[in-house]
């Protein structure tokens, strides 16, 4: 019996020994370019001025994604709002830019992967304070449903990220090409 349980472990950790890096690390980027890129990068295109300074002068919807009730608070008249509130919505639209470009082309994967779950905290908290997100829209975790749009699916992006975090954007990275990239993929 004994046998049987360790013949797939021990062939799954010589595969895992000749491929784990590449096959992971790769299939990560992969996965969070596939479900996860275009959903960051459009939303960060509705926030973009007009014009050639779009990137500084942030449109008025940025400003009622990222502070919804202070935009309120003002009459949606975002001129009113403080240099904090311009700075903060200025950063998150390029961290919505840059962060997930990194991430696809494996450029320092790990240190893009902390920002990204840092958005996705700071866009949880909004979205639920902020744009008052329904209570099973939130969901709860070991609640037997798992489509909630909080709890659920941005656990697994967070997962996701997580695992970039800690064993980089492997082999098939930009990072490869960094010095000591050992140290860095």
């Amino acid at each position: 019996m004994q046998a049987t349980l360790t013949l797939p472990d021990r062939a799954l950790s010589r595969i895992d020994i000749a491929l784990g890096d590449l096959v992971l690390g790769t299939s990560a980027r992969l996965v969070f370019a596939g479900v996860l890129f275009m959903y960051y990068w459009n939303s960060a295109l509705t926030k973009v001025g007009d014009g050639v300074f779009g990137l500084f002068q942030p449109s008025a919807s940025a400003y009622i994604q990222i502070f919804p009730q202070a935009v309120e608070a003002v009459g949606y008249d975002v001129s009113q709002l403080s240099i904090v509130h311009w700075a903060v919505v200025v950063a998150g639209t390029w961290a919505e830019f840059l962060l997930p470009v990194l991430l696809v082309i494996g450029l320092f994967t790990r240190l893009a992967a902390l920002g990204m779950i840092g958005f996705i905290f700071v866009q949880s908290i909004v979205d639920i304070t902020g744009h008052g997100v329904a209570e099973a829209d939130i969901g709860a975790w070991f609640d037997g449903a798992s489509g909630a749009l909080i709890m659920d699916q941005r656990a697994f992006w967070v997962f996701l990220l997580l695992y970039l975090v800690f064993k980089g954007g492997g082999p098939l990275s930009m990072d490869r090409l960094l010095p000591n990239a050992k140290d860095v993929a």
